[in-house]
């Protein structure tokens, strides 16, 4: 057994995390989800949009132990995606290679880890941002963070431009202390800058109004009046990331790979990006975003998106109505 030979378990695996090039490690206890009651609320609220697949599996959101059957103990990771980017017409997360694929193949190196250390089977399954799982609870819990007022997790030493993942084990692990301090004050940089004014208050966003919600999850036409505020944003914003404290402080400059922006992407404006978006044929599409998070929009989703862009630009060249697809993935239960 590696851990009575190096170190305790919990020591072994947050290096092993580390390791493989996450950013923060936390361990935490599964057990009844704190902020269920919450999410229910926001779901009744109508604040999820057209995101039906968020209120799949309720009775596993509710506890932590249920979406994977014996499970105790969660491993909960962050890895940055570099805040310290310059903004453009893409949002900072979704220029490179799909978060979830990088992540859970990760995740599942550090479990095939773990089995090594304890040496026997250890039942288990990592998630990121697919399953009935209150990520943020976990997270906070593990020691990770707090929620902002954008309703971002925010860690004191990094800000928030991170994507969270868990590995959820039948395994018994001496837990984390949970973040328990709010350090957002009177801060209300994030809820003035919204150009939609999507948050209704602090930490509670009406999705309906975001644009990320707007140009990326929802199936048909935008509403007129919201079009100008979209501005040059063409697949998601990072507007109230931005102007938070603990971002223009800590937010780190992009250090893995995987996530640097592809060349559909890489150094066009927004103008210049919308064009070539509406001049794309369905396998210009699949080429160039093959494997990317922008697939989640689909073609037609980006072309109603351009369209919008270049209309907000004043386009010199006339723009015709975009035909947007209607069929969008739901099989994903948290994205």
């Amino acid at each position: 057994m590696i851990a009575a030979e190096r170190g305790t378990i919990e020591q072994l695996i947050k290096a092993q995390a580390y390791g493989l090039g996450f950013d923060l490690v936390g361990i935490t206890t599964l057990g009844p989800a704190e902020t269920v009651a919450a999410f229910d609320d926001w779901l009744a609220s109508g604040y999820a949009g057209e995101m039906e697949y968020l209120a799949r599996g309720a009775e596993k959101r509710a506890d932590t132990r249920r979406p994977v059957s014996g499970a105790k103990s969660a491993i909960v990771v962050a890895l940055d995606y570099g805040g310290r980017e310059p903004s453009g017409p893409v949002s900072r997360y979704a220029r490179g290679d799909d978060y979830h694929d990088v992540m859970v193949s990760r995740l599942r190196e550090l479990h095939h880890y773990i089995e090594t250390a304890v040496g026997a089977p250890v039942s288990g399954k990592p998630y990121v941002d697919t399953g009935p799982i209150l990520e943020r609870d976990l997270a906070r819990r593990a020691g990770l963070g707090w929620f902002g007022k954008n309703t971002m997790l925010i860690n004191p030493r990094m800000g928030s431009f991170f994507f969270l993942g868990e590995l959820l084990l039948d395994l018994e692990l001496e837990p984390d202390a949970p973040f328990e301090a709010d350090r957002c004050g009177s801060c209300r940089r994030c809820l003035d800058a919204c150009p939609t004014s999507a948050f209704r208050e602090p930490r509670v966003l009406d999705s309906t109004r975001c644009i990320s919600y707007l140009t990326i999850e929802l199936k048909g036409e935008i509403d007129d009046a919201i079009k100008p505020a979209i501005g040059e944003r063409v697949y998601g914003c990072d507007i109230c990331q931005s102007v938070c404290p603990w971002n223009v402080r800590f937010a780190r400059a992009l250090k893995e790979p995987a996530f640097a922006s592809r060349a559909a992407i890489a150094g066009k404006d927004a103008r210049t990006l919308s064009r070539e978006i509406l001049a794309m044929s369905d396998e210009d599409f699949r080429t160039a975003f093959k494997g990317s998070p922008m697939k989640r929009a689909k073609l037609g989703g980006l072309k109603r998106n351009a369209a919008i862009v270049l209309a907000n630009l004043g386009s010199e060249t006339g723009i015709a109505e975009v035909e947007v697809e209607t069929d969008h993935p739901s099989d994903s239960l948290s994205r």
